[in-house]
C-alpha cells in the first residue's frame, strides 16, 4: 500500500513514460510483471501505475523503505532485464523523491 507522508524516509520513484499511440497497455503489463517480481526484494513497498487519458503517457509511482532498498530494486530490475524491456515500449523520465508536504 503506498504511503504518502512527510518525514518517513520512504523513497518514491516517479517515472513518466512517453509511449507511442496504442502503447499504454503493453507497458502497463510489463510494469505489472516487473513490480510483481520486486515483491521479494528487501525494502520494496509498492508500485502504482497510472495511464494518461490522452493515451500518450504511463506513470509508475513506486516506493521503497529507503535509498538502499531502492538501489536493490533497481539492481533487481536491471539484472532481470526489465529496464531494457521498458525502453522498447516507451521513453522513460525517472526521478527519485521524498514527500515534502501533504495537505488533506
Amino acid at each position: 500500500m503506498p504511503i504518502i507522508r512527510a518525514d518517513t524516509g520512504i523513497i518514491t520513484q516517479i517515472n513518466v513514460f512517453t509511449v507511442p499511440e496504442g502503447g499504454q497497455q503493453a507497458l502497463i503489463d510489463l510494469l505489472r510483471e516487473a513490480a510483481t517480481s520486486c515483491r521479494g526484494v528487501p525494502g520494496w513497498m509498492s508500485a502504482s501505475l497510472h495511464r494518461s487519458l490522452d493515451g500518450t503517457r504511463v506513470v509508475n509511482y513506486a516506493q521503497a523503505h529507503d535509498q538502499a532498498a531502492m538501489r536493490r530494486v533497481f539492481e533487481h530490475l536491471r539484472s532481470s532485464g526489465f529496464l531494457d524491456r521498458n525502453q522498447a515500449l516507451g521513453q522513460a523520465h525517472p526521478g527519485l523523491y521524498e514527500v515534502a508536504l501533504t495537505v488533506e
